[in-house]
Order: structure tokens, then sequence, then C-alpha cells
């Protein structure tokens, strides 16, 4: 956890990963157990509108996640991400600006993060492990949407759009931010939804596209900035 002296360690496992909440002065690629990241939690308020929810990934305990239907049957128990520390100055201060995020469905939660072992190996000042802060939407709050087809979901992220920007760029920027983590950090429910989207969008005419492009952000107003607005998983 966080105190005066030692400052705030914030773990993020989707935009987070490659926005960085404000005033971080250390980044740490690396991981937590016993979690499952899905594409189960609709976004109101970013990827999506309250008329049309968009979706955004959750952390699922991975013994709940056992009891479930998945159509990804298979998960590992690690879930890749990264730490950021927030030096004390700054710790009230992002704590304040992430609470004010912490709508739609998220709620805080401490667990323990593992650095990569290449970072430890060149860095000796961490340790093997260390708590972090981090936003899960968990199961009993009412944006939790549970698992779905794959095709069907590939197709409403693709469709979707909120203040933040299409959900599709959500997608495939994840996607693109989990591979330079680790060797180890691809994630397959990440990178096949973003398969069927690409495959999606090469199926569709130019006249379809075109189209959907005209009604992107239409009625609303684009956060341009992380010090406005950003996700907090």
């Amino acid at each position: 956890m966080e105190d005066e002296t030692s400052g705030l360690w914030l773990f993020g496992y989707g935009s987070l990963i490659w926005k960085p909440p404000p005033h971080f002065d250390r980044r740490v690629p690396g991981y937590i157990n016993r979690y499952v990241r899905r594409f189960w939690q609709a976004s109101e308020d970013h990827r999506g509108t309250p008329q049309a929810p968009g979706r955004v990934v959750t952390l699922i305990d991975h013994d709940h996640w056992k009891s479930l239907s998945d159509p990804h049957a298979n998960a590992p128990e690690r879930v890749w991400g990264a730490a950021y520390h927030i030096p004390p100055a700054r710790t009230q201060e992002v704590k304040e600006y992430l609470d004010i995020r912490e709508i739609n469905g998220y709620s805080i939660q401490y667990t323990p993060f593992y650095p990569a072992e290449s970072v430890r190996q060149s860095d000796g000042s961490l340790p093997e492990k260390f708590s972090c802060l981090v936003y899960i939407g968990l199961p009993e709050n009412p944006q939790f949407v549970g698992p779905q087809d794959l095709d069907a979901l590939a197709a409403h992220i693709l469709k979707s759009v909120g203040p933040s920007g299409e959900n599709k760029e959500y997608l495939y920027m994840l996607e693109m931010a989990l591979e330079t983590l680790s060797p180890e950090s691809v994630d397959e429910h990440v990178s096949d939804l973003a398969g069927r989207c690409r495959e999606l969008e090469r199926a569709r005419g130019p006249e379809e596209r075109d189209e959907e492009r005209k009604h992107v952000g239409e009625g609303l107003t684009r956060v341009r900035s992380t010090e406005e607005q950003e996700e907090v998983e």
C-alpha cells in the first residue's frame, strides 16, 4: 500500500499500460497472480455511452473464472501489465484524480505485484514483490457483462465509441502494449479479439467503412489528454 514516506504503486492492466497516470516517476513491467483479464466490463463513460456501452477489460479472480463458461477456455494465472510509482508528494493528488474516475463499476483493491525478472536483474533495488493498488470491475458491479460470444463481442467493440475514443483503438493499443512488456506477456483473449475485429474490418466494403466514420464521435466530446480524463484499469 502507500504511506507518506514511500508513495503509491499503481498497477495498470488495460489502458494504463500505454497511457500512464500523471506524476509517476517509475514504470516497472511485471505481473499479478490469480486473476484473468477479460473484455467483460461495459464502458459508458470512456469507450461507449450510456445508450451504447462499449467494452473494456476487467480482472476476474481465477477461481471464480473457472466456474464460468468462457469461450476462451484457457487462461494463465498471471496477468501482465505495468506498475507505476507515484512519489509521496503527489500520492494524495493522484489518488483523488483516480478516485474521481472510480465510476462505471470499478473498485479499489490491493494485490502483490511481481516485477519482470529481467527488470529485477538490471535493478537490484526492486524486491521480489510489492503491493499495488489496482482498479477492478468486480462481478457484482452493474457494468460486469460476463462471458460473451467472441464474434459478437468483436463486432460490438468494432462499432462502439465514447468520449475517450473508439473502442477498437483501445483493443488494438492494448494488444500492442502487451507485446512490449515481456516474451510471456501476450494475452490470447486480447489477441484473438483483435484478430476478429481486423477480420470484420477487412470484410466491410468501402462504403460501409466510410459511413461508419461519419458517425464516429457524433454528439461526443473527445477527451484529448490523460490529464483531463482517462480509464483507470
